[in-house]
């Protein structure tokens, strides 16, 4: 499992993960939308460089962005279960794998 770690951004979110950029956005959001909980999956993109994948799971706002090779993960509220934090990168490194 990888790590889950807490850092707070400006906004008051927890970027808690990364993994490898081994598939395409749009495979992680199809891969994320199977996850059961999960709801309101939504992307935003400008098809060439970036994306953000924003979701609701366990009554959680997620986002998910690349970054440098990585997709990155973050939640919205900082104090949210790391059991949910666990399951979500779990299913999601189902998909991506990690280093």
């Amino acid at each position: 499992m990888p790590e889950i770690y807490d850092m707070r951004m400006h906004d008051g979110s927890r970027h808690f993960a990364a993994l490898p950029t081994t598939y395409s956005w749009h495979t992680l959001r199809w891969h994320i939308k199977k996850l059961k909980g999960v709801s309101d999956t939504s992307i935003l993109t400008d098809e060439v460089t970036e994306a953000w994948i924003d979701f609701r799971y366990r009554g959680h706002a997620f986002s998910v962005n690349n970054q440098f090779g990585e997709y990155w993960f973050f939640v919205e509220d900082p104090a949210c279960p790391e059991e949910v934090l666990e399951a979500m990168l779990s299913h999601c490194k189902l998909l991506l794998g990690s280093d």
